[in-house]
C-alpha cells in the first residue's frame, strides 16, 4: 500500500512538472524564421554539414592527391575519385586526380570522408540550399577544371644508421 501511494505522488509530481514547463513556454514570445525573405541573414551553426567542397587556395591549387581513401570510406558511395596516369619529365608514371565527383543526393552527411582524408583536402560548408528540379544536378565535380595539386616540398631524410647491438660492440 505504501508503494502505491508513493507511486501515485511521484506520478502527480511528474505531471505538475510537465505542466509548469508547458505553461512557461506557452507565455514566451514566439520566434519565427522568415526564411525566404531573410535569406541573407539566415545563418547555420558552425558545425553544420551542408555541402562538401575542396579546400582551394588563391592559385587554384587543391591538396587532393587522388588516393581515394575518402571514396572507400563513404557508406553510400557518394564520392567517386577518377585518376589518370601521367608520365613525368623523368620518365616515371604517376597517378594524378582527373575528376572528383560528389553526389549530394545520396550523401548522408556522416563526415567519414573528411575525417579519413589524410591531406585534409575536403571540408564542409554551411550551404544548405540544395533544391533542384533534376536529380542529376546534385552530382557535382569538386575539382575545378585546370586546378592542380599543391606542390609539397619533401623534407630531407637523414640516412639510417645501423642500430648498435651487442654483437657489433663485441666485434670491435
Amino acid at each position: 500500500m505504501v508503494k502505491y501511494i508513493k507511486d501515485l505522488f511521484s506520478g502527480i509530481y511528474a505531471l505538475l512538472q510537465g505542466m509548469v514547463i508547458t505553461n512557461r513556454n506557452f507565455w514566451r514570445p514566439k520566434v519565427t524564421e522568415q526564411y525566404p525573405e531573410d535569406r541573407q541573414t539566415a545563418r547555420q551553426f558552425e558545425r553544420f554539414r551542408g555541402e562538401l567542397v575542396f579546400d582551394i587556395n588563391d592559385n587554384n591549387e587543391h591538396k587532393c592527391i587522388g588516393c581515394g581513401l575518402c571514396a572507400r570510406n563513404c557508406p553510400n558511395q557518394s564520392l567517386e575519385v577518377i585518376t589518370k596516369s601521367v608520365t613525368t619529365e623523368d620518365g616515371k608514371t604517376k597517378k594524378v586526380l582527373d575528376k572528383f565527383l560528389y553526389d549530394l543526393g545520396s550523401c548522408t552527411f556522416c563526415s567519414l570522408c573528411t575525417q579519413s582524408c589524410a591531406q585534409k583536402a575536403i571540408k564542409w560548408t554551411n550551404n544548405f540550399e540544395h533544391a533542384v528540379y533534376n536529380r542529376s544536378a546534385l552530382v557535382k565535380q569538386l575539382n575545378p577544371e585546370g586546378s592542380k595539386v599543391v606542390e609539397r616540398k619533401a623534407a630531407p631524410v637523414a640516412p639510417k644508421q645501423a642500430p648498435a647491438t651487442e654483437q657489433n660492440e663485441n666485434q670491435q
